[in-house]
Formats: structure tokens, C-alpha cells, sequence
């Protein structure tokens, strides 16, 4: 059964306290708002209630010449990556009267949201869930998993490209200087070629690669491409204006605010695993009203919810940044 939830078709609740069945839909809208899970630049787990096993199998040499009997060939090597979400929490305290004001003034009807909040609670959710949701997207690339934050891929690809795993962008393909800097509108198209020729050929052509760049590297794009009427890469802007194709060289480029500055990755979205309870027990959101408590014009809100992220093999992802 499928389950919607329009946060301006919602009741008051009267007790001023929510932590019902829709919970999971609250903390959807939190996270989900994340650029990088809205679009589904990763492959996304719902449900993980501890942990799930990522299965990965290499193997090499299976084909053969034909014969009558039966001959083992090659090599089948199976291993796993395991994502475990790790458990978060909002424990927030507002003073209802900095917020009533903006309520009050969307209730009018001059606002640019779809839907309004008909109750305060519901309001106060929908802010703090932005919160949840920009939190969720920096942790995604730059967590470090201290506290409120879970291990992100920036950190777990140089980790791997330690250990021999996912590669690094060198000076060149069999060079043995790794390529680092700040990415400007000057050399962002040297960049991103290094990054490109350093992904592997069995990579390279797959439907779900894609270039996951930082804020910074598509700004810098986007005035590489702007520049004069034919802008770099042979870009034509005499018969275009605005935003230029995120595209390079046949790759799509997808922003990720959450990346750290000057940050490139190229991989499949297949090979990114994003998992989250987000649909079961630990999901809970409460909102309460402490003037039936303590008479304060407090409000208190509670979020629980799961998340973390893993990717499958290292060896098929190219990483430019400082390691």
C-alpha cells in the first residue's frame, strides 16, 4: 500500500506530540532532500534494519575452448562490503515565538511553497527536516564518523587508494605523481581530462558512470564553457545562454554540494550504496510543546533515524583530491 504524505492535508495534533506510523515518511523528506539521494546519484537501501551485505564477485579466465567433459576454467573470487547506518538524532529546543511570525506569514498565502503547513508542528518539522537533509548531504562525501556524522565516501576512497584499491589521478596513466589542487575555470578542463583518462576501460562506456564533482569544479565548468563566443572544450554560446551541458566528453557531470572543494570521482552509481532504516523501527519524530510542561514557549523536536554509505569495488572508482 502505497502511503503519501501532504504535510498541508495533515490534522493539528492536539497533544502536541507526533510519533506515529508516518515517521518514516517525515525522515524520507529529510533525507531524500539531499541532492545527491534525490537524484539518485547512488544506489539507495531502505529498510536496513543493522546491516546489509554488498556482494562482490570478480572473475577471470572462464572462457574456454570446447570440450566434451566438464573442465573448471578461470577463477571466481567473491568478497563483501558491509553497510551498517549508523544511528542518528535531532535533540532540538526552539523558542516557538522566532518562528510563529514566518508561519503566520505563509498561513497569508504570499509564499513560494506548494503546500503550506497548516499546523506549527508540521512547520517545524518541514525546517528542521531541511536541516536533516543538508547534514545528511555534507555527511555523505565529507563525514568523518564523529559524532553526528557517519564515514562519507571522500574519506573512505582515500582510505582505499591506500590500501590499493581505488585509483588516484596521476600525472599520467603510468606516472607516479598524484595530481592535486585547486580546480579554477583555467584548468578544470585539464582536470577533468586526467580524471577521464584514468578510468579504467571496463569502466568507461557504462550506462550509470557518472562524474561527481564539488560546487566549486562545476562553477568552474560552467565559466570554462561561458567563455567568449566559442567557449572552451568548443563549447558555442552564440546560439545558447544560461546553464551549459553538464556533460564532458560524453560522461554526465552531477553536482554534489556535499563534496569537499575541489573534489572529482568518476564511478558508477551502481558501485555507491547509500543505506538508511528509513522505514523501520528506528524512525521516530516527536514534537513537543513544553507550555502544558513547564508553561515555556518551547518547543522540543526529536528525530531518530539511520544512515551511512559504502561502495562496492574499489578498483572501478577514480578519485582527484588531496589524500
Amino acid at each position: 500500500m502505497n502511503k503519501t504524505l501532504n504535510l498541508a492535508a495533515q490534522p493539528t495534533f492536539t497533544q502536541n506530540t507526533y510519533a506515529g506510523e508516518f515517521a518514516g515518511q517525515y525522515i524520507a523528506a529529510a533525507l531524500l532532500s539531499a541532492k545527491t539521494l534525490d537524484n539518485k546519484y547512488v544506489t539507495i537501501h531502505p529498510n536496513v534494519k543493522y546491516k546489509e551485505v554488498i556482494q562482490r564477485i570478480a572473475v577471470d579466465g572462464i572462457v574456454q575452448d570446447a570440450s566434451c567433459d566438464f573442465v573448471t576454467s578461470g577463477s571466481v573470487a567473491l568478497s563483501e562490503a558491509v553497510l551498517v547506518p549508523k544511528e542518528l538524532q535531532v535533540n532540538l529546543e526552539l523558542c516557538k515565538q522566532n518562528f510563529v511570525a514566518s508561519w503566520e506569514a505563509l498561513q497569508l498565502g504570499y509564499s513560494a511553497f506548494d503546500t503550506i503547513p497548516k499546523s506549527f508542528n508540521d512547520y517545524l518539522i518541514s525546517y528542521v527536516g531541511g536541516i536533516v537533509a543538508q547534514a545528511t548531504e555534507q555527511n555523505i562525501w565529507q563525514g568523518t564518523a564523529t559524532n553526528g556524522s557517519f564515514l562519507g565516501f571522500e574519506a573512505q576512497f582515500s582510505a582505499s587508494i591506500a590500501a590499493g584499491g581505488a585509483t588516484a589521478v596521476l600525472a599520467a596513466k603510468s606516472g607516479s605523481i598524484v595530481i592535486s589542487g585547486s580546480v579554477t575555470s583555467a584548468n578544470v578542463l585539464d582536470k577533468m581530462n586526467s580524471v577521464l583518462n584514468t578510468v579504467p576501460d571496463t569502466v568507461y562506456g557504462k550506462e550509470d558512470v557518472l562524474m561527481y564533482v564539488s560546487t566549486n569544479v562545476a562553477k568552474a565548468y560552467q565559466q570554462a564553457l561561458a567563455g567568449g563566443a566559442i567557449g572552451a572544450n568548443g563549447w558555442n554560446n552564440q546560439m545558447n545562454v544560461g546553464e551549459k551541458p553538464f556533460n564532458f566528453n560524453g560522461v554526465e557531470i552531477v553536482l554534489c554540494p556535499g563534496m569537499s572543494a575541489n573534489k572529482i570521482a568518476i564511478a558508477q552509481r551502481s558501485n555507491l550504496h547509500f543505506g538508511t532504516g528509513l522505514l523501520s523501527d528506528y524512525n521516530e519524530v516527536r514534537v513537543l510543546d513544553m507550555a502544558n510542561i513547564d508553561g515555556s514557549q518551547n518547543y522540543r523536536t526529536i528525530m531518530r533515524f539511520t544512515s551511512g554509505v559504502i561502495f562496492g569495488i574499489g578498483q572501478d572508482i577514480v578519485y582527484y583530491g588531496a589524500y
